[in-house]
């Protein structure tokens, strides 16, 4: 069992930045797959990043690529989701994942561990 923990989301103006983290509960974090996901007020949630278990290759849904950049640091268990030029199509409640594959995994239904979400509100 893997818990996470999301933290780091606010209110932001447009054009701002936030950074998100996920800390993972167990060490064996390392060798799970991370996704970031978004799911703002109704619509479904959909993939943001993903990044492999040692942080070699990443992933990026189109309309983050450039201003999103998926992270990990493996010795403190954490992932992190840093978030450039913010739009405010943008405002969603974002969730980390853990897969149990080590590899990139774009969808929600591979993922195997989920954080409770943090929400970003950015305003135009």
């Amino acid at each position: 069992q893997v818990q996470l923990v999301e933290s780091g989301g606010g209110l932001v103006q447009a054009g701002g930045s936030l950074r998100l983290s996920c800390a993972a509960s167990r060490h064996t974090f390392s060798s799970y797959g991370m996704g970031w996901f978004r799911q703002a007020p109704g619509k479904e949630r959909e993939f943001v990043a993903a990044i492999t278990w040692n942080g070699g290759s990443t992933d990026y849904e189109d309309s983050v690529k450039g201003r999103f950049t998926v992270s990990r640091d493996n010795a403190k268990n954490t992932g992190y989701l840093q978030m450039n030029s913010l739009k405010a199509e943008d405002t969603a409640v974002y969730y980390c994942a853990a897969a149990r594959s080590p590899r990139i995994r774009v969808g929600a239904g591979e993922y195997d561990y989920w954080g409770q979400g943090t929400q970003v509100t950015v305003s135009s």
